[in-house]
């Protein structure tokens, strides 16, 4: 199925999470804010969130420093 993540059209495959979808991105850690479809989905969610035909998914990695 096709999705759109940070305006860039992806295929991913039917029954993916958001955990999956972050995962198949090399997205790992505690760092990132997801945004589903103008939503901000609660990290304590992204293992049960369906990612559905259509969606659209802002993505958002944190980086520290000084």
């Amino acid at each position: 199925m096709i999705v759109v993540v940070n305006g860039k059209e992806r295929t991913v495959k039917s029954g993916c999470t958001v955990e999956k979808l972050l995962q198949s991105l090399d997205i790992r850690g505690n760092a990132v804010a997801v945004e589903l479809n103008r939503e901000v989905i609660p990290r304590a969610e992204h293992a049960v969130q369906p990612v559905r035909e259509g969606d659209t998914l802002e993505i958002v990695t944190f980086v520290g420093g000084g």
